[in-house]
C-alpha cells in the first residue's frame, strides 16, 4: 500500500500540470502514454511494438489519436480521411500474412487493429475533452478515482458476494454498488464547485451510468489479462502495474460521455 501511495503521487505531480496546461504538451503526453499502453497490450501477446507489425500498428494508434482539427489538416493537406488511412493499415497488415507465408496470421491482424481502436479511441477522447475545458477532464477523473477508492474500500468491509469470479476474483458486487454511490457523492460535491451547465438529475444519471462504465473498462482489461495470463499489464507504475491498469476505466467513460452527448 505504501508504495502505490508514493507512486500515485509521483504519478500525480507529473501528470496534472500537463491536465491543467492542456494544449500541445498536454496532447503529446497523451500520445506517449497511448504509445505504452499498446506496447502493453501487444507483449501480453507476444508481438513485438518494435516489429513490422507493431510499428504499423502504432501508426494506426496515432491516426486513431488524432485531434479533430489535426485531421482536418491531414485530410486537406492529403485528401485521405482518418477512415482511409486506418483501411490503407488494414490492408498493409492482411498483406503482410502472404508475405511472411502466414507465420504472422489474420487472427493477428484483428488483435492489432483491435488494440489499436481499444487503447486509441478512449485516449483520442481525453484529448477532446480536455480542448472543451478542464473541469470536463477533472469530471471524468472523480467518477473513476472515486468510483475506483469505492469499490476497493466498501469492497474490502462490506464485499460477501463476488461480482465476476472468473473475470476478477477480488471484486463483489458490495464494492460494485458502493463505487456508484461513492462517485455520486463526488460528483454533486464536484458540481457545487465546478457549476457545469447541467441539471442534477441529468448529472447524476450521467453519472450512475458512467460509474458503471468505468467498472466495466476494468473488467474488460481484467478480462484480456486473464485471456493472456499475465497480472498487469505493464509495470511502469510500481504498485500500480502499467498505463492500461490505471486507464482502464477512463478509456470507456470518457468516450461515454460524448455518446450521451454529455460533452461536445
Amino acid at each position: 500500500m505504501k508504495q502505490r501511495i508514493i507512486t500515485a503521487l509521483i504519478a500525480a505531480a507529473l501528470f496534472i500540470p500537463f491536465v491543467i496546461y492542456g494544449q500541445l504538451p498536454f496532447t503529446i503526453l497523451i500520445y506517449v502514454m497511448a504509445a505504452v499502453g499498446l506496447y502493453e497490450i501487444l507483449k501480453m501477446r507476444g508481438i513485438s511494438l518494435f516489429s513490422l507489425p507493431g510499428i504499423i500498428t502504432l501508426f494506426a494508434l496515432f491516426v486513431i489519436l488524432m485531434p479533430d482539427d489535426w485531421s482536418e489538416r491531414v485530410q486537406n493537406a492529403t485528401s485521405y480521411s482518418k477512415i482511409e488511412y486506418l483501411f490503407i493499415i488494414a490492408i498493409l497488415l492482411l498483406i503482410y500474412t502472404v508475405l511472411v507465408k502466414n507465420k504472422f496470421t489474420f487472427d493477428d491482424v484483428g488483435f492489432l487493429l483491435a488494440s489499436a481502436m481499444y487503447v486509441g479511441i478512449g485516449f483520442h477522447f481525453f484529448i477532446t475533452t480536455r480542448a472543451e475545458g478542464l473541469a470536463y477532464v477533472v469530471y471524468a477523473l472523480v467518477i473513476v478515482w472515486t468510483t475506483d477508492s469505492g469499490a476497493y474500500f466498501i469492497g474490502r468491509k462490506l464485499g460477501k458476494n463476488k461480482l465476476w469470479p472468473e473475470i476478477s476474483p477480488n471484486k463483489t458486487v458490495e464494492g460494485f454498488v458502493g463505487g456508484i454511490v461513492v462517485a455520486i457523492i463526488a460528483v454533486i460535491i464536484f458540481q457545487l464547485i465546478a457549476k457545469l451547465d447541467i441539471s442534477y438529475v441529468t448529472l447524476i444519471i450521467v453519472s450512475i451510468v458512467a460509474s458503471i462504465f468505468g467498472q466495466l473498462g476494468d473488467l474488460v482489461e481484467s478480462a484480456i489479462k486473464r485471456h493472456y495470463g499475465v497480472k498487469d499489464s505493464g509495470k511502469i507504475l510500481p504498485g500500480h502495474g502499467g498505463i492500461l491498469d490505471r486507464f482502464d476505466s477512463l478509456l470507456f467513460v470518457l468516450p461515454l460521455l460524448y455518446f450521451l452527448h454529455f460533452i461536445g
